[in-house]
């Protein structure tokens, strides 16, 4: 008689088998919890791109396609994103004439650094806002051979943090009342344009302007008056100058000006149209009305002068000579 052999008490009993529609069912729920657990992270992933106040995007760089934009594109930009995705000429577009040049060339340079960061450039909106941007791009890692190059970056709108940078410097290189250059900043710029001008052999002007009797105008009309005095001058000196000259306020009653490119002859009608437009305005207080006068002195770049401070020595000597003559004039020296 054959006996049988117990089960060893270690070993599972063997699962019965399923039945064929309760195995698809299983595989189609898991199924099912897959899909909805994708769908959450796509919901989420799309959730936060639309919380980012930054411009997620990739290109085709064969084709120039655009092939994704985040929807910070309409916020920042003003624009529809299907017309971008339609036309990657909409980016293009959107950027300020004068940053255009920029842009594109330093996008370019993605190809040869694999990275570009810290592009800052201008665009304008739909509804002609001018906003700054600062956009980093990258070649897509996995990028592989006889695959397209990808291109994508991120482009932040920073056009709160350039506007403060703007007044910061604006600030720190005007002279509150006057609007005009500071002292320290007029004397950088004027440095420049001299060095510019030794360098290429041009002419360049240095021009010296006091107010005739400041201290009788403030003693007699009150300083706030004398303020709106400086602040007339100021507005006289910008409107009389050339685009691209130098004008600023170096001292209490004093301004200068640097003119590049200008003869001595030329140097002197600026100066002396200056002086007549000065003398021109009219001023009011309590009833009483007087004008102003101002004397100058005007000093042209010489080979021999190695630094702005000769010339601006030359120009100061100049200036007093007008005062001791008589004010209300304009000695070149």
């Amino acid at each position: 008689m054959v006996q049988e052999k117990p089960l060893s008490p270690d070993l599972p009993a063997a699962e019965p088998p399923r039945p064929a529609a309760a195995a698809t069912l299983l595989a189609l729920m898991h199924a099912q919890g897959e899909v909805e657990r994708l769908s959450e992270r796509e919901q989420l992933l799309s959730s936060l791109l639309v919380s980012v106040n930054a411009v997620l995007w990739a290109v085709d760089w064969e084709t120039r396609r655009v092939l994704y934009v985040s929807p910070a594109y309409e916020r920042v930009f003003g624009r529809a994103a299907s017309l971008l995705l339609a036309d990657h000429r909409e980016w293009r577009n959107s950027i300020h004439p004068e940053d255009l040049d920029y842009a594109e060339q330093s996008l370019t340079r993605v190809l040869t650094t694999g990275a570009v960061e810290d592009r800052e450039y201008r665009i304008i909106t739909a509804d002609g806002q001018i906003r700054w941007l600062c956009d980093k791009c990258y070649i897509n890692q996995q990028a592989v051979p006889d695959k397209p190059l990808v291109v994508v970056g991120i482009a932040e709108d920073i056009t709160e943090k350039k506007q403060l940078e703007l007044e910061l410097h604006r600030l720190a290189t005007t002279d509150v009342l006057t609007q005009s250059s500071n002292r320290r900043h007029f004397f950088e710029c004027a440095n420049q344009a001299f060095d510019v001008a030794s360098a290429q052999g041009a002419p360049l002007a240095f021009l010296l302007l006091d107010i005739d009797d400041f201290k009788d105008i403030n003693d007699t009309y009150g300083h706030l008056e004398g303020d709106q005095v400086l602040r007339r001058i100021a507005e006289s000196g910008r409107g009389v100058l050339r685009r691209g000259d130098l004008f600023g306020r170096i001292g209490g009653e004093e301004f200068a000006a640097v003119l590049p490119g200008c003869a001595p002859e030329m140097a002197l009608q600026v100066a002396e149209r200056l002086g007549k437009e000065i003398q021109a305005l009219s001023f009011s207080y309590d009833g009483r009305a007087f004008n102003v006068t101002v004397s100058q002195g005007l000093a042209s770049l010489r080979d021999s002068d190695s630094t702005l401070d000769s010339l601006f020595a030359r120009a100061d000597a100049a200036m007093y000579e007008a005062k001791r003559l008589g004010k209300n004039r304009v000695i070149a020296d």
